[in-house]
């Protein structure tokens, strides 16, 4: 037979109110400056097209790591959970900028018919 195990509050003990404040925080302070490069620092011409994608998509994958670490708990699983899961997290991050690789060739290359 398999051992369950119950979950004690203790576990998730280091989740305090100050804890999920301090993430709301970085999660908003991102979010706050994702909202100046879509709406000040591109259209303003501070910053290119093309950096401004590559930012912006960094600090979406910053915030999602922070809502999946702390608010879905994966902080608090085992070593092996968090590192296959990372394994993923990187794949994906590796084929959003392989497609935006290729989606800026083909937009270069490609005659518009």
């Amino acid at each position: 037979m398999s051992q369950h195990t119950e979950h004690t509050h203790d576990e998730h003990a280091a989740l305090s109110k100050k804890k999920i404040w301090q993430v709301f925080g970085i999660l908003l302070a991102i979010t706050v400056i994702e909202f100046i490069i879509a709406l000040w620092a591109i259209p303003g011409k501070h910053m290119s097209q093309h950096i401004g994608n590559y930012v912006y998509i960094a600090l979406t994958l910053l915030k999602a790591f922070y809502i999946v670490a702390y608010f879905m708990h994966l902080k608090f699983e085992k070593v092996g959970l968090q590192v296959c899961l990372s394994v993923v997290f990187i794949f994906i991050f590796y084929f959003i900028v392989l497609m935006l690789i290729e989606g800026g060739y083909l937009h270069l290359h490609m005659p518009l018919v």
